[in-house]
């Protein structure tokens, strides 16, 4: 475990002692940001499994890849692939749409989605959701799973706000406002908690 890791979990017992009892029965953080392909690459996959079951995302995302021979199309590439072969992989029409405009800012230049790990949070969110098809929650996903930014509480996420009333014994789903509030007690380690609280989800009944 890295410094950085203990000082956020030490950080998160201190703040939520019922997060640090699912710690407890969790164990190891393990949250591994996907470091392979360009960030166009795992935007494209991000687009791809919005709404999906991970399994049926994969499933379409191997049929995008077999386009060009089991490699991810370059933006140059997602321009010249006809809207019929995208949709024949399992494309919804919205989702091609989505990717070849992001394809076309991407090659054209107006959107600087391969300098992303540059930037701060709030501009990497700013960039991201400025295309069609991604709103804050996939910028979120982008931010934790694929920057590996330590400090992102995605407050729309089902799962988690399903986790927090849970955790606090809440007879409603939290509302993004309380999730917000909530989440500042995080701070600045939020994107630990979002893991452990999705964790705690796989956790058998005590």
């Amino acid at each position: 475990m890295t410094h950085v890791h203990r000082k956020a979990i030490k950080h998160l017992r201190a703040a939520d002692p019922a997060l640090a009892a699912v710690i407890d029965r969790v164990g190891r953080f393990e949250l591994v940001p996907r470091a392979e392909g360009t960030h166009f690459d795992h935007v494209v996959r991000s687009i791809v499994g919005q709404q999906l079951s991970g399994k049926a995302a994969q499933t379409i995302y191997q049929r995008v890849l077999d386009l060009k021979g089991g490699r991810p199309p370059t933006p140059a590439d997602f321009l010249k692939i006809p809207v019929a072969k995208l949709r024949a992989a399992g494309l919804s029409g919205r989702k091609t749409e989505y990717i070849k405009e992001l394809a076309q800012r991407t090659h054209e230049g107006s959107i600087a989605i391969l300098e992303i790990h540059e930037m701060d949070d709030a501009s990497v969110m700013e960039t991201l959701v400025s295309v069609r098809g991604i709103g804050p929650w996939t910028a979120q996903m982008v931010l934790m799973f694929r920057l590996g930014r330590p400090d992102v509480f995605p407050e729309l996420d089902l799962g988690v706000q399903k986790a927090i009333q849970k955790l606090r014994r809440m007879r409603k789903l939290p509302t993004p406002k309380q999730m917000t509030k909530i989440g500042e007690l995080y701070a600045p380690y939020r994107t630990y908690a979002a893991w452990y609280l999705w964790r705690s989800l796989e956790l058998p009944a005590e």
